[in-house]
């Protein structure tokens, strides 16, 4: 059995982060089932500790406005781990890069280069980070929550 580290990382325009004040977290959370008292099937969110091939995992990550102005043109962007596999559920208003961060899109609208030469269309296992490009200002003292998931390899 393999066992994986979890690695998270942001990255953010320094200027972003000085000028705006916007504070940011991220957990990583694995999903596990149980059966409750009464038989009845369910999905519990927990802290990884251990995780195998297979096991679906939610990252998410925590903003806060901590200054006194609104933070304007505010980016988070985040890359998907060697060990996983980007599950596009929980990532509404996300864009997607296939190339290490240097394009973004939706990604249905992304191609790769296949072993053969040829361009293909794009698909999860070929996502390389996810990005959230915030089109309104986050007020002061604003709070919020961005979500993507993944499956280890």
């Amino acid at each position: 059995m393999k066992l994986f580290p979890i690695l998270l990382a942001f990255t953010l325009p320094s200027a972003a982060l000085a000028q705006n004040q916007v504070a940011l977290t991220s957990e990583v959370l694995v999903e596990r089932a149980s059966t409750d008292a009464n038989g009845q099937p369910r999905v519990a969110l927990e802290a990884p500790g251990v995780v195998t091939p297979g096991d679906h995992l939610v990252f998410v990550l925590s903003y806060r406005n901590n200054g006194a102005a609104p933070a304007a043109d505010f980016v988070v962007s985040n890359p998907i781990p060697d060990s996983v596999v980007f599950d596009g559920a929980d990532s509404p208003g996300a864009a997607v890069s296939v190339d290490g961060g240097r394009n973004w899109g939706a990604l249905a609208a992304l191609r790769v280069r296949g072993p053969d030469g040829n361009q293909r269309p794009a698909t999860n296992a070929d996502v390389t980070g996810v990005q959230w490009r915030f089109s309104q200002p986050i007020p002061a003292g604003a709070n919020g929550q961005l979500r993507f998931r993944g499956v280890v390899k």
